[in-house]
């Protein structure tokens, strides 16, 4: 493999084919982690991709198309390395300080990168045969159902509310009941009612509030203010507009019965990535000649794959995640299940250079 870090910070390496003039196909993952996270989120795909290009080469095979191995950069952090990669990210999205307390900028000098030449990293539309990436599954579908290998149907859009409800700070013991306004008491009514809309409907949306903030946070004072997060996703663009919607409604009726004010920041809204039918396809017909067993299924987190999607055709292959435990130390999928989603990942790679 000829190895590169690319201007983005990206570890690049490349398999010639035997026909230049065709476009790569793309395999990779992250090694980045999460505060407290395991160790196969993103690297079982990296180390994967590497697999697939030692197997061609003890094989004496040679891919018509040129193969990439990537290990895309702070895919925690928002899929970093791949939103360069497709000319995504602003030079102001770059000053944007990281929990590190370097921003991207810096960051992405401290590993390699050049923030100078970002242009020459951008992929454009059709510059990809495919990107196909092997992951943990991150959740208990597939152990539950008893299958081996998951076909992402594609990954779902995500949108985070920032939340602010304002109150009145007063004393614990010399207001009465029925003159408070009461932030914190209204932040939680806001929270079984965004449970209670997501519940409401069938589908495999999901919303969570994951983050609160209550001030002054004392134990003889009525919360003043509050600032939660709203973390709500799903695979249908059209029913997250419709449900972050009815969230905000419901918080302003929420208001309006409590004394309080209800305000709605947008933090992060990224539109729902399908993966492409005919890659679906040679992942199915490589695991159904392996005797694996296959169940499609949408991918509930993010991945450098979505970012990806929009200049080429995308898969994912998932493997099953032990007990459905993701980031996290316990985190743990089993040696044989990646060995087979890793024959998968090369069996597909196989397919779609065949299918050009």
């Amino acid at each position: 493999l000829a190895v590169r870090i690319d201007a983005a910070g990206n570890l690049v390496a490349r398999l010639p084919g035997t026909a230049a003039n065709l476009p790569p196909i793309v395999i990779g993952s992250h090694v980045d982690s999460v505060t407290d996270g395991g160790n196969y989120d993103g690297p079982v795909g990296s180390f994967a991709a590497i697999e697939v290009a030692r197997s061609l080469r003890e094989q004496g095979r040679r891919l018509q198309h040129p193969l990439e191995v990537v290990v895309w950069q702070n895919e925690e952090g928002g899929t970093i390395g791949s939103k360069l990669a497709i000319g995504e990210l602003t030079a102001a999205d770059l000053d944007r300080r990281a929990r590190s307390g370097f921003t991207l900028r810096e960051g992405l000098a401290r590993i390699g990168g050049d923030v100078t030449r970002l242009g020459e990293v951008v992929r454009r539309p059709g510059s990809i045969a495919a990107y196909v990436e092997l992951h943990i599954e991150q959740g208990g579908i597939l152990e539950r159902q008893s299958r081996q290998i998951g076909v992402v149907e594609g990954i779902v859009g995500l949108r985070w509310l920032e939340v602010t409800v304002t109150g009145m700070a007063n004393h614990a013991g010399a207001t009465p009941m029925d003159q408070r306004q009461d932030a914190l008491l209204a932040a939680a009514r806001f929270t079984v009612a965004v449970n209670e809309i997501i519940r409401a409907e069938p589908g495999r949306q999901v919303a969570t509030v994951g983050r609160i903030d209550a001030k002054p946070n004392t134990s003889n004072v009525i919360a003043g203010g509050v600032t939660l997060t709203v973390d709500l996703r799903d695979l249908d663009a059209a029913k997250l507009a419709r449900l972050a919607d009815r969230i905000e409604r419901a918080g302003t009726e929420i208001g309006h019965a409590s004394g309080t004010t209800f305000t709605f920041a947008k933090l992060v809204d990224s539109a729902p990535a399908p993966a492409t039918p005919a890659l679906m396809a040679h992942i199915e017909a490589a695991a159904g000649a392996l005797g694996a067993s296959t169940l499609r299924m949408p991918s509930g987190a993010g991945h450098d794959a979505q970012e990806l999607a929009r200049i080429g055709p995308m898969a994912m292959i998932f493997v099953p995640s032990v007990g459905g435990v993701s980031h996290s130390p316990k985190e743990f999928s089993r040696p044989e299940d990646i060995a087979r989603g890793l024959d998968v990942l090369l069996n597909t790679v196989v397919r779609i250079d065949q299918s050009r």
